[in-house]
């Protein structure tokens, strides 16, 4: 799926939201245009020759500031995906009331392609064309990690916009998502899956909703698919099978799937793709990932990319309950279709536990406090978990 069709899918659904609240078509169009989307181009050396990077970072709306959204490294990254993204944060902030503006960005890059080394010199001269731009400033626009970055980049940015604005004294807070010992927060990493954990969790609740997705009894025992087990589909899985007892049955990766009835092994699978970068040799293998995707379940949980469920395998769906982990994961012409016969719980809503951690945090940076006692209750908690 390329980025303007994702921008295009984006749009549909917030126009049709827009028609459902009668919203003026000049108020609409003013809601979702974004208000500047920044590109950037920046050279850095390695092995001796000097390697061109580009990069972009899309304020959607700055009704509140800052403005919040992650920074993901990807070779399929464009303008249109990175816009469709901030936008989507914005509409996410609203519905889950964190008083932040919508934003988004990213950056060109194989990740893999590079050693630890190259790899920060690149974070710390991106960090930089987006400093001296406002474009990270805890008042402004507060990044966080996305797909390809982690705690690691987090911290390099932090750092480099410290050691640029060394009289700020809430410099921490002009990104989240930071290892703990560099003032992030405890539960930062895991924050979006468990939010993908409660959201199935709240559904399960209300029963007159479980018998339109023809859905009964608890969680336990239900299967699941989980598509992408990177940071959100990981915790996900790992959440509702050791805590919910679900079945996850079904992981779909790049490189193929596993599929086992009796169920998978989350920590097992994971501890499989990191050795050997991927599924490939784990029991249960299938080379044709994308036919698990409409294999019978009870819960299909993408969590990958945008697009995966899309006009050309929409029929061919047969879970009773999807769950959009990822950002974007159907169409908008896939989505009419499937909520004739089934129950989506939407990504704004069921992906918002990172945005909202990350409010945490920043809001914990700004007091310049520590939790003390909540923090050494968290760890008792998880020595005894």
């Amino acid at each position: 799926m390329s980025g303007k069709e994702f921008l295009k899918s984006v749009d549909q659904v917030f126009d049709k939201a827009a028609s459902v609240l009668k919203l003026s078509s000049s108020l609409a169009q003013q809601i979702k245009s974004p208000n500047a989307t920044y590109k950037v181009n920046f050279g850095v050396r390695i092995n001796n020759k000097i390697n061109t990077f580009t990069g972009f970072r899309c304020v959607h709306s700055d009704h509140l500031e800052p403005v919040k959204g992650g920074i993901r490294y990807s070779v399929l990254a464009d303008q249109a995906e990175v816009e469709a993204l901030a936008a989507l944060m914005t509409y996410k902030c609203a519905l889950v009331d964190i008083p932040f503006g919508g934003s988004k960005g990213a950056l060109i890059i194989d990740p893999s392609q590079y050693n630890k080394y190259d790899l920060e010199r690149i974070t710390r001269r991106f960090s930089q064309e987006l400093i001296k731009r406002d474009l990270i400033n805890p008042s402004q626009n507060v990044p966080a990690p996305d797909m390809g970055t982690g705690e690691k980049e987090m911290a390099w940015i932090a750092d480099e916009y410290r050691r640029l604005n060394p009289v700020d004294i809430n410099s921490s807070a002009c990104v989240t998502g930071k290892p703990i010992n560099k003032h992030g927060i405890r539960g930062r990493v895991e924050a979006t899956g468990r939010g993908v954990q409660y959201a199935i969790r709240e559904f399960f609740r209300h029963k007159k909703d479980m018998k339109v997705a023809n859905l009964e009894g608890s969680l336990e025992g239900k299967t699941a698919i989980v598509q992408g087990l990177g940071n959100v589909g990981y915790h996900a899985a790992k959440f509702l099978s050791e805590e919910d007892f679900v079945k996850v049955i079904a992981v779909i990766e790049r490189d193929g799937a596993v599929y086992d009835e009796k169920g998978i092994n989350i920590e097992k699978l994971k501890k499989h793709i990191l050795k050997n970068g991927g599924v490939r040799k784990y029991k249960g293998y299938i080379k044709e990932g994308e036919k698990v995707l409409t294999k019978k379940c009870d819960i299909l949980i993408p969590a990958a990319m945008e697009g995966v469920i899309n006009k050309s395998n929409v029929k061919h769906i047969k879970a009773k309950l999807i769950v959009e982990a990822a950002n974007g994961p159907i169409t908008y012409e896939a989505d009419q279709i499937l909520l004739k016969e089934k129950v989506i719980i939407p990504d704004l809503y069921a992906n918002a536990g990172g945005v909202t951690v990350s409010y945490f945090e920043w809001v914990k940076n700004l007091s310049h406090i520590r939790f003390g006692r909540l923090h050494k209750r968290g760890e008792e908690n998880k020595i005894i978990n």
